[in-house]
């Protein structure tokens, strides 16, 4: 049902005697939205809010230089207050545990605690990305990367955090199975590079892709 929902989302209804938007750049950025409210429409039958699970899958994505109170609220485009009401609920539940951080003892990190793991295998994104494993593996790899690109591009053009992992880094530079990131500085092992990080910087989106780019 969803499927046709989307494949017929623009097209002419005869019954309205309109059309919706006709350029391409209005068509995807309609069904970026589409998808992502149908998804937040399915955190409605867990007993966490769509605001909370936002949170639990960043931490669990997230470095550990990024899993931080400031880190999350970049990442949800919400006020450092409202991000730190989010964090203590989900900590209230025990689904994630403050750390102190080893290189600054006035900083704290959370990583997912048991109960905040069982919970994220529960994610109620699994409608969408079950549609999204249907894919070709070309298809998702051209997929991620076109919409980490325009990710970066959106952060750059109004002033905010991009984030990203360090495969399209221009800090980072492989080496062995990992590499070095130029940024923080540290070494990055190699089950390290594909987590969130907000020191990223990505190689920009370049105004667009050309036809048949990737």
């Amino acid at each position: 049902m969803r499927d046709a929902i989307l494949s017929n989302w623009f097209r002419f209804d005869t019954n309205i005697g309109m059309s919706l938007p006709s350029s391409t750049s209005d068509r995807i950025a309609e069904l970026l939205i589409h998808l992502g409210r149908s998804s937040r429409n399915e955190d409605a039958r867990s007993d966490l809010t769509a605001a909370q699970w936002t949170c639990l899958r960043f931490f669990a994505r997230s470095n550990r230089s990024t899993r931080t109170p400031s880190g999350f609220a970049s990442f949800h485009a919400t006020t450092r207050g409202t991000a730190s009401q989010i964090i203590k609920s989900l900590e209230a539940l025990g689904m994630i545990a403050r750390r102190k951080s080893p290189d600054d003892g006035r900083s704290v990190y959370f990583d997912l605690t048991r109960a905040g793991e069982a919970a994220l295998a529960q994610d109620p994104l699994g409608d969408l990305i079950a549609v999204i494993d249907g894919l070709k593996a070309a298809e998702r790899a051209t997929f991620l990367n076109v919409l980490g690109r325009m990710g970066s591009s959106l952060a750059e053009s109004r002033g905010d955090r991009a984030f990203g992992t360090c495969g399209d880094c221009t800090h980072f530079t492989p080496a062995n199975d990992g590499g070095h990131c130029s940024c923080i500085p540290v070494d990055i092992a190699a089950d390290e590079i594909n987590q969130l990080c907000a020191s990223y910087r990505g190689r920009g989106f370049a105004g667009g892709l050309a036809d048949g780019q990737t």
